[in-house]
């Protein structure tokens, strides 16, 4: 639609990677686009075998509100099977975009599902990772700047 390349994207994540920049990954997932299982898996797998399983997938809900209309609004269930075939895909960290108030804004441990950061938007109500960057009830490490996690 934009006329982008996906090659150039993709080798930037990977030398930022390389470089050790933490990377997180945003879909707009727009109807008749990019919300087909295939399309989804594709890009869960990408992320999860380049990137790393430690490395966060936004999948964002498109509403025509801008410039491109020639869609309609992708639906809440489409985002959540979106976050389903991320974590399929063995990525530890998939959140819901675009849609507030839903459980998948939030940060959930990778090995054990405990709420660790409780988000509302882009507001975080709650945060409760410990000191020493691990999940309180598994003990498991948290990825991220900062965290000390499995993957930092």
């Amino acid at each position: 639609v934009v006329g982008g390349r996906l090659r150039p994207v993709l080798d930037t994540l990977e030398r930022m990677k390389d470089r050790g920049i933490w990377v997180e990954v945003t879909t707009l997932v727009v109807p008749g686009l990019n919300d087909s299982d295939d399309e989804l898996r594709g890009i869960a797998g990408c992320i999860s075998g380049t990137l790393g399983a430690e490395t966060p997938w936004h999948v964002s809900r498109y509403h025509p509100d801008h410039e491109y209309r020639a869609a309609a609004a992708t639906s809440a269930e489409t985002i959540q099977r979106a976050v389903e075939i991320g974590l399929q895909a063995g990525l530890r960290y998939v959140y819901c975009g675009n849609l507030p108030g839903e459980d998948r804004e939030s940060t959930f441990c990778w090995n054990c599902g405990a709420m660790l950061i409780r988000r509302i938007g882009f507001s975080v109500r709650e945060n409760l990772i410990t000191a020493d960057s691990l999940c309180p009830q598994c003990g498991a490490g948290v990825d991220g700047i900062g965290m000390g996690g499995a993957g930092a």
